[in-house]
């Protein structure tokens, strides 16, 4: 029987730096922002509860 793959990364240096502290501090930019908002407006439109 197969075994299942195993995904990993390795950061290192100031990539690996990067990945935490985004990971510590989530940013989203306006755009994103927006796109969020726009999902919220199509899902209650069309989907009410």
């Amino acid at each position: 029987m197969a075994k299942p793959i195993e995904l990993g990364l390795i950061l290192e240096g100031d990539d690996a730096k990067q990945f935490w502290e985004d990971k510590k501090n989530p940013k989203a930019t306006k755009e994103q922002i927006e796109m969020f908002k726009e999902a919220k407006r199509i899902h209650k439109t069309n989907f009410k509860h």
